[in-house]
């Protein structure tokens, strides 16, 4: 018989340059992954999908702008103003907002406010916190984010990206890495 895991508040395997803490990984199960992520304002994630993995996003704090449907036109500038054949369009979660994303959907998240948004985060398969390894440390480089080299591991990790993604400010204004995607 296997143990469970009780994780106290703020414990878990934190990857410091993404802003976000694994909870449960392929270390512990096969099936999904789940993260506690802090998103800077400004951070957007850029639009995304993923052919595999099925994703589920709950706002804790804050809020995001919050994109989970195929557009009529995929523009590569940004996502906030697509909307679906159905009218769908990108909806502002707060505190309790919930987003399920099934395999093959364009997704996305961003943080339009002045504070920082913080959400729980879990992917299935399992595995997913090696992608954000690699990730953060492309984030934690001086300077901007390579989008090439971040379309690259995307592309390695069964991540079709479809717009860029943008650093958060920390505080003072700065830019900061911050978490992206999945998502």
């Amino acid at each position: 018989m296997t143990d469970g895991l009780v994780l106290p508040p703020g414990n878990g395997h934190p990857i410091r340059a993404a802003s976000m803490t694994l909870k449960v990984g392929a270390g512990q199960s096969g099936n999904w992954s789940v993260f506690e992520a802090d998103v800077s304002p400004g951070f957007d994630v850029g639009a995304h999908l993923h052919h595999e993995a099925e994703e589920a996003f709950y706002i804790l704090a804050g809020e995001l702008d919050l994109l989970a449907f195929e557009p009529r036109v995929r523009t590569t500038g940004g996502w906030r103003s697509w909307e679906s054949e159905t009218g769908a369009q990108v909806a502002r979660g707060g505190p309790g907002s919930f987003m399920f994303v099934p395999a093959g959907c364009p997704h996305a998240f961003a943080n339009p406010g002045p504070e920082p948004a913080r959400m729980l985060f879990l992917v299935s398969p399992a595995g997913h916190e090696h992608y954000l390894e690699e990730l953060a440390e492309l984030l934690a480089q001086p300077g901007a984010p390579d989008q090439a080299e971040i379309a690259a591991l995307r592309a390695r990790h069964d991540i079709q990206q479809l717009t860029a993604m943008v650093p958060g400010h920390g505080a003072q204004g700065e830019t900061r890495p911050a978490w992206p995607s999945p998502a």
